[in-house]
């Protein structure tokens, strides 16, 4: 992520650390939705109706949060309905760029720019803020419509059912929708975020706060995981979504460059068997890019590895069975 402070790019990820040494993450800024007929979102704002063709996804493969994203779009089948592409894996001085001649990353496909920081200001000639991924993009009006992903998913989940290929799944549905929420907040803070709070804390003190509440979490999620299949029980959500990105890319790279090395996901029986499963599930394989992840992590963040040496390691191997049949599951 990358930080325009009156036209200028810096370096952000330590631009947001409090004195007491604590990263803390920067609010999204679009914030508008897509729906089904162009009526006003959860927010309150409207008038981007779902159509095919219409959005664009700007996505890293390395991101857990843009990650998200292509796992819902994977899933509700909208191949064919929002096109997206990858940047490079590897974040300089002006933040994500586009470059082809990493395998599997793209050129910019709709407007041939370098960085995704033109991007942003070809949608707010005015926006001095953080250039983050993923963005959902309108074609037609050539602007950001959001670019949170916790909102995202939720567009893609029913706005566009219309057009998806699968949508009879819902990910979001009303009878657990508090049970998701309440289940998403201490994941969010303490994991999927608590990672980078272990990883770039400036303080012992901070870092030793982050882990502990990290480990606490896991802990927690391993207990919950062995009486029933998923986290909100025999039906997979959400909240089991959001959770993944951040599963697959500990072992490989939160344990070590995070300093996240209480335990492996590989040591907790129920969470990787759980992770495995998930893995596993139809067309999720496909949008895990471990070399994006590593390549991204162990390069860019030169402050935490200043020889940008990527590791050849962990083996991983997320396709060997799993034993969550034993639990009930309820499609």
């Amino acid at each position: 992520m990358s930080l325009m402070i009156k036209g200028q790019l810096v370096d952000d990820w330590l631009e947001s650390e409090q004195e007491a040494g604590e990263f803390v993450r920067k609010d999204s800024v679009f914030r508008n939705w897509v729906t089904a007929d162009g009526s006003a979102g959860p927010s309150g704002e409207g008038g981007f109706a779902a159509e095919p063709g219409r959005y664009h996804l700007y996505v890293s493969y390395a991101c857990p949060w843009a990650h998200r994203t292509l796992i819902f779009r994977k899933l509700k089948g909208l191949e064919d309905v929002i096109s997206y592409s990858v940047v490079h894996p590897d974040m300089g001085p002006e933040g994500w760029k586009f470059d082809d001649s990493f395998a599997d990353a793209t050129a910019d496909d709709l407007y041939g720019q370098d960085f995704m920081h033109q991007l942003y200001t070809r949608a707010d000639a005015n926006y001095e803020g953080i250039v983050t991924v993923p963005v959902l993009w309108d074609k037609q009006r050539q602007t950001i419509v959001n670019n949170e992903s916790a909102e995202i998913i939720r567009m893609l989940n029913s706005a566009f059912n219309a057009h998806a290929r699968h949508p009879e799944l819902d990910f979001f549905p009303q009878d657990l929708r508090s049970d998701i929420e309440t289940i998403n907040e201490p994941i969010y803070e303490t994991l999927n975020n608590g990672v980078y709070r272990c990883g770039f804390a400036t303080t012992q003190a901070a870092y030793e706060e982050a882990f502990d509440a990290l480990f606490e979490t896991l802990d927690m999620i391993e207990a919950r995981l062995d009486k029933q299949r998923y986290l909100t029980g025999a039906r997979i959500t959400e909240a089991d979504w959001r959770l993944f990105p951040t599963l697959v890319r500990f072992d490989a790279v939160y344990y070590s460059h995070f300093k996240c090395n209480q335990r492996r996901i590989e040591d907790y029986p129920n969470l990787s068997n759980y992770l495995r499963e998930l893995y596993q599930w139809p067309g999720v394989a496909e949008t895990v890019f471990m070399h994006h992840i590593k390549r991204h992590y162990y390069w860019s963040h030169d402050s935490i590895n200043p020889t940008r040496i990527v590791p050849k390691g962990p083996a991983l191997d997320f396709n060997r069975p799993h034993d969550r049949e034993r639990l009930p599951r309820e499609d």
